[in-house]
């Protein structure tokens, strides 16, 4: 347990910043997975529709991703990597 004022509000600091970047990482997992299932939908049905779609989550997901990093959520090589993943699955569809 913390003795001085100070230790004790670094622990609440500590508290809310594990907070906010479990809630990032968690909101870039998710995006990853609706750009995924995305990209199965426009694989079954290729349409404008289901391209725009596709399109918007992939966006989305890059959006967030560059956010986590900036941020020091995510390391610049996970981020790099997961932008990747999205990017060939992306190309794989579209071909």
């Amino acid at each position: 347990m913390a003795n001085t004022k100070s230790a004790k509000k670094r622990i609440q600091i500590a508290e809310r910043n594990r907070i906010e970047n479990k809630n990032y990482r968690s909101t870039v997992r998710t995006l990853m997975k609706r750009c995924f299932v995305a990209c199965g939908i426009f694989e079954k049905e290729p349409g404008d529709e289901s391209k725009a779609d596709l399109q918007k989550t992939f966006n989305l997901a890059f959006s967030k991703i560059d956010k986590a990093v900036k941020k020091g959520v995510l390391h610049k090589n996970t981020g790099a990597n997961q932008k990747s993943r999205l990017s060939v699955a992306l190309k794989k569809v579209l071909k």
